[in-house]
């Protein structure tokens, strides 16, 4: 099922949802899709006008395929330029995956100081492409074409902890929103598990985007830039920053995660 479809349901019923089987990572649903679509539901809520500042997920526990589920908002507050949302996905009477939103419009303001974040990587002419391994390559990867430019894959024995390359959708959406780009900014896998010699499991467990909306519209096949760095990691903790770009350059996001790793 394509991306398309599933924002679609998410629009016209949140109330009666299923993730297909193609959409998971291990035993549960990939973690950018259902944050997506928490998304989603909350931009339903929200006027055009005011664009998504950030986004807070918690992956609080399993969100099953093809299983029934349903996402409840609640408005927490609304001010004259700021809103603020939350919503959450629940499966079998429980909380799977929350979400809390910020929506505010732009304001003329006298301070503006430019992106200090850039990159120098040249867009890639194809996509390196992850091979389907049996129960270690998540099946919601035949969905994304990721190009590596620097770091390895999971599980290679890398001395790095820091991944560098670009994405995209391996077939294009209608256009590209915030909630492709918050699918797609999870697609990578925690970057310090490269440095395992042998698949163990991980797992996402907060997440919190800030979108810095670019001024030119974003071409459905496009490739995005994105490059993120292991902060610190022990005690079977990860904590990582990632940068995401449009194809000209312009910072559009900035990531941070926690990740739990089971090794």
């Amino acid at each position: 099922m394509h991306i398309d479809e599933l924002l679609h349901q998410v629009a016209h019923n949140p109330a009666e949802l299923i993730l297909p089987k193609d959409w998971t990572q291990g035993r549960t649903a990939f973690g950018g899709i259902s944050a997506a679509m928490v998304y989603q539901a909350m931009r339903e809520q929200v006027e055009p006008t005011r664009f998504l500042r950030s986004l807070t997920i918690n992956f609080v526990g399993p969100l099953e395929p093809e299983v029934p589920f349903s996402i409840e908002t609640e408005l927490l507050r609304e001010g004259k330029n700021a809103i603020q949302m939350t919503a959450r996905a629940m499966q079998n009477g429980k909380v799977a995956v929350l979400g809390v939103a910020l929506f505010a419009g732009e304001r003329q303001s006298k301070i503006s100081v430019p992106a200090i974040y850039s990159h120098n990587m040249a867009l890639p002419k194809k996509a390196k492409f992850i091979p389907q391994i049996p129960k270690v390559t998540p099946k919601f990867l035949k969905h994304m074409d990721l190009a590596v430019e620097e770091g390895q894959m999971p599980f290679t024995g890398s001395k790095h902890a820091h991944l560098h390359g670009w994405m995209r959708f391996t077939k294009a959406p209608a256009q590209i929103s915030d909630a492709h780009i918050i699918a797609l900014a999870d697609a990578w896998p925690p970057a310090p598990l490269q440095m395992l010699r042998w698949p163990a499991p991980a797992s996402s467990m907060s997440w919190n985007l800030e979108f810095v909306h670019p001024h030119r519209p974003i071409a459905p096949e496009s490739w995005l830039a994105y490059q993120v760095q292991t902060v610190q990691a022990a005690d079977g903790y990860a904590h990582t920053e990632a940068q995401l770009w449009d194809p000209d350059g312009e910072l559009i996001a900035l990531s941070r995660q926690v990740a739990g790793i089971f090794d």
